[in-house]
């Protein structure tokens, strides 16, 4: 596939409310096909809200509960990337986000960064991923995720960027007040998102939450930008859907005239990282 039509599903969701979040995505999702989208992406933890204290007990799902399965059949014939909350084979609560396509999950991202600070009590409720991997999309093309906090650890958005994959699905639950101080959550978001795409040749698909509930003000601002960094689409803060065009060619002569990743000298990381440890 040589062009990815992508589609930001950034919705308004009801705290706790499955069924009612769960109607949200496949009226997106029906919308995104109708359009000709070939990838759907909600925000972080979509199908119960975003919480700062989850009532993991009564929202977690196994990755084959009844609404998993139901998104993934609703989204035959495109990839579509949700969030929820996973209950692990080991008894653990994940904050999770699964790529469906053709019908069934093709991959989970278990978060691997777990904010606890300001309003975020992640630590508390979540046992963090072990693993950052890259999915094949049904076009041929790859994505790695990373779900919110796991951006601003600097070393994951290369460990991603060095599996050289075609986008980052990027979903987030960022409200204005969920760190404080003079911290501005939009301008900042924006700065990050186009650094590491811009840097790594990697287009970034990023979808976050709208409205304000639970304490928290989510500012939207959806957005998709290329692999030069530069934004094709955003959105505002209301309930909306946006697309856009990822074309494989601009990406690749994106790498080939800054080729961050293949200069890059992973065994020179490695050895310092042990050096420092050893310290």
């Amino acid at each position: 596939m040589s062009k990815l039509t992508v589609a930001c599903a950034q919705i308004e969701c009801l705290p706790g409310d499955i069924a009612s979040n769960l109607a949200k995505h496949l009226a997106m999702i029906g919308e995104a096909r109708s359009n000709g989208a070939d990838l759907v992406v909600f925000p972080e933890l979509s199908l119960c809200d975003y919480l700062s204290v989850p009532d993991t007990a009564v929202l977690a799902r196994a990755p084959d509960a009844e609404e998993i399965r139901t998104i993934a059949q609703a989204a035959d014939g495109l990839d579509v990337s949700f969030g929820f909350v996973e209950s692990g084979a080991d008894g653990r609560c994940y904050n999770s986000q699964a790529l469906v396509s053709g019908g069934r999950i093709v991959h989970i991202h278990r978060k691997l960064n777990l904010p606890t600070y300001g309003n975020l009590q992640e630590t508390l409720h979540y046992r963090p991923g072990e693993r950052l991997e890259t999915a094949a999309l049904s076009g041929g093309l790859t994505a790695a995720t990373l779900i919110c906090a796991d951006s601003w650890n600097p070393a994951l958005p290369w460990l991603a960027a060095l599996q050289r994959p075609d986008l980052l699905i990027q979903p987030i639950a960022s409200a204005r007040s969920a760190v404080g101080g003079d911290f501005d959550n939009p301008a900042n978001w924006a700065i990050n998102l186009r650094h590491t795409a811009m840097t790594y040749g990697l287009p970034v698909v990023m979808t976050n939450h709208c409205g304000t509930r639970d304490g928290l003000d989510f500012w939207g601002g959806s957005t998709v930008i290329d692999a030069y960094g530069r934004e094709l689409v955003s959105a505002d803060d209301k309930e909306t859907i946006i697309y856009a065009g990822i074309e494989a060619a601009d990406t690749a002569k994106a790498r080939d005239l800054l080729p961050t990743i293949r200069d890059a000298d992973p065994a020179l990381i490695r050895a310092e990282l042990e050096r420092f440890l050893a310290s």
